[in-house]
């Protein structure tokens, strides 16, 4: 049976984690790492939600296994996947690699303070969406430090250049 990684790279909004996925790749393209790079929130935009689904976990599923399926038909073992609260979904992450129990599972939580996330959102949220995302932000910060599972690698942004976040994301992988 062929192991698949994961990197899943989760955090508050406005933490950077889009941004720091993209350098990651950027690291891993240097390196000469073969991997695929996924933000997970395009994969369940689905508006209204499916009524037996609500919370759009199972579209994602159904999107994040199709879409891996294509890149793992051509040779592809290693997902680097952003989105809020990847770091909690590890076993859909197992069924949709199709790697089971084989899947290795790394766990990132990009952390940042409630000013350091405001300001970031509010050079990105430009609309009329900013309160609403920062209501939010903070949620989601408090729901990933109370339910990250152990063993998950909490990684501070606050005053880090996305270089250096990238490359502590990088070395908690071994890849």
């Amino acid at each position: 049976m062929t192991t698949y990684e994961a990197l899943l790279i989760g955090g508050r909004s406005g933490v950077g984690k889009s941004t720091v996925a993209w350098e990651v790749s950027a690291l891993l393209q240097e390196a000469g790492v073969a991997h695929c790079l996924l933000e997970g929130d395009y994969l369940g935009q689905v508006h209204p939600a499916p009524a037996d689904d609500p919370r759009r976990s199972a579209i994602t599923e159904r999107n994040l296994t199709a879409v891996w399926a294509n890149f793992a038909a051509l040779g592809h073992r290693r997902l680097v996947y952003t989105n809020t609260v990847s770091v909690l979904e590890s076993a859909m992450f197992r069924r949709a690699l199709g790697g089971g129990d084989a899947t290795r599972i790394v766990r990132v939580l990009l952390t940042a303070g409630d000013t350091t996330a405001r300001e970031r959102l509010a050079r990105r949220e430009t609309g009329s969406q900013l309160a609403l995302h920062v209501e939010r932000s903070g949620l989601a910060a408090r729901r990933l430090e109370r339910e990250a599972p152990p063993g998950t690698v909490r990684v501070g942004t606050d005053g880090r250049s996305v270089a250096e976040v990238a490359r502590e994301v990088v070395a908690a992988t071994g890849w």
